[in-house]
């Protein structure tokens, strides 16, 4: 019998819209009675567009069908509508790394997931507010699950798709590890709840979520829905020993290392130095290049789909 309330809009990752699992799974969860709707993608913008025309379409759920970049397009066509017109969002993990799928516990199997999404509850979790400049021309985007900036955007930038295919996860620790030894540090000032800040960072990371990269934990205790943002800062190193301690800092996330900090707060600017090239800075994996940009949190702004025992959720206090 079908779930006369429940309608739900499957937006597909257009690389991904002939998998044989995916099409298994959608046939099975139609002929157990889900009311699905699919749409594919063609090109950059469209997971957008159709998640913004979901509920003009009659949508009481959104499922985004790929990796972390579809999960991030979909999302940001659903923060275009009013809040109370937002449909809550599933996800069905397709990608090389689905790092937000795999850090709050969904099932990273088409079948299993989809039938997940018919079954569990949707909670309110935050969603960050990016606003970036770079040659005098400003946008807005929003991400739900973690922002790097220098070496890791470095490393999600470079690393091929077809090695990401490969690999998975490790694709993006072997591009670092290739890395490594010839990076660049990047400059700027950080201003932060009054505090102001001139830095030499070989990373920064802005976790609502906790990991990013194909498995790497750079925000060990966020959470989804405690209305802050959680910021790693990696100081550049100069030699061998130095890197030593870096890396043994990193084990512990302190909140105030030699090396590494951590801390929380709602909202986060960075300017870059003056004549100095723009940072790269990816958005759930997404790319880009600002020299300066702004973070904020926008508290519990989507519903998504998630597992009663999410570790993510401020509910469950497992570390």
């Amino acid at each position: 019998m079908a779930d006369s309330q429940q309608h739900y809009l499957l937006i597909i990752n257009g690389k991904s819209a002939g998998n044989p699992a995916l099409r298994e799974a959608v046939n099975e969860q139609r002929q157990a009675g889900m009311l699905i709707t699919v749409r594919a993608t063609w090109e950059g913008g469209d997971a957008e567009d159709i998640a913004e025309q979901s509920h003009a379409m009659g949508m009481t759920h959104v499922i985004a069908c790929g990796g972390d970049g579809t999960v991030s397009e979909v999302m940001n066509g659903l923060m275009r509508l009013p809040h109370d017109r937002r449909p809550a969002l599933g996800i069905v993990p397709l990608g090389s790394a689905n790092d937000f799928a795999t850090s709050v516990g969904l099932p990273l199997e088409p079948g299993a997931a989809l039938a997940a999404a018919r079954e569990l509850s949707a909670y309110p979790i935050d969603v960050v507010r990016v606003t970036a400049s770079s040659g005098g021309e400003s946008a807005t985007s929003y991400y739900i699950n973690m922002t790097t900036g220098g070496f890791g955007a470095e490393v999600t930038s470079s690393t091929p798709k077809t090695l990401k295919r490969l690999l998975g996860g490790g694709a993006y620790s072997l591009m670092g590890a290739l890395k490594a030894w010839r990076h660049r540090c990047y400059r700027g000032t950080l201003h932060w709840d009054e505090k102001e800040e001139s830095a030499s960072l070989l990373l920064l990371a802005l976790g609502n979520g906790r990991q990013s990269g194909g498995g790497q934990v750079l925000a060990p205790r966020a959470k989804l829905d405690d209305g802050r943002l959680d910021v790693l800062l990696v100081k550049d190193f100069r030699s061998v020993t130095e890197l030593t301690k870096l890396i043994s800092e990193l084990q512990n996330f302190p909140f105030d290392g030699r090396f590494v900090r951590y801390f929380t707060t709602t909202q986060l600017t960075v300017t870059t130095q003056a004549n100095d090239s723009p940072w790269p800075l990816t958005l759930d994996g997404e790319a880009r290049y600002y020299d300066q940009f702004c973070a904020e949190v926008v508290p519990l702004a989507l519903r998504v789909l998630l597992p009663e025992a999410c570790p993510l959720l401020s509910s469950n206090n497992r570390p």
